[in-house]
């Protein structure tokens, strides 16, 4: 799962972990080599544990392990939507100041439609997280569709 900040990432994953799903949250530091690049060596590492595991997050090498991924899927939501849920989250601090939500909507103006070209799905989060959800255990249940 990918998308820009504040599309619900973090709270799916939570949702599906729940649910019995291991899903790992990759925004997190450990996985990165710095801000914008994942430990490619850890998330591999991650993908060889488990046969079935919903990987979530946004980070420019990401693409390079398209390949092991049966679905890339976008979440996405309208930017009014993002900016009023990273404002209401706690435990991230990144979109609280000016600087860093007009850095989001560049982001989501440049980065999203490059995601979007790559991604196999798309879901909108402006539905209700359950259905999300659903929808995600169903594609985990799928064929294979990336190539």
């Amino acid at each position: 799962m990918t998308g820009m900040s504040g599309v619900g990432k973090s709270t799916i994953v939570e949702a599906l972990t729940a649910g019995g799903v291991k899903a790992v949250d990759t925004d997190l530091e450990e996985w990165k080599v710095s801000r914008h690049q994942w430990d490619l060596d850890r998330v591999r590492a991650l993908l060889d544990e488990f046969e079935e595991v919903v990987v979530a997050g946004t980070v420019e090498n990401q693409g390079l392990l398209y390949d092991a991924f049966d679905h890339v899927i976008l979440l996405s939501a309208p930017t009014s939507v993002m900016i009023e849920r990273i404002a209401r989250r706690h435990g991230n601090p990144y979109g609280k100041t000016d600087a860093e939500r007009q850095e989001i909507l560049e982001y989501t103006a440049t980065v999203e439609p490059l995601l979007r070209a790559t991604a196999t799905v798309e879901l909108d989060t402006t539905r209700p997280l359950s259905e999300t959800v659903r929808h995600i255990r169903d594609l985990l249940r799928s064929t294979r569709r990336f190539t």
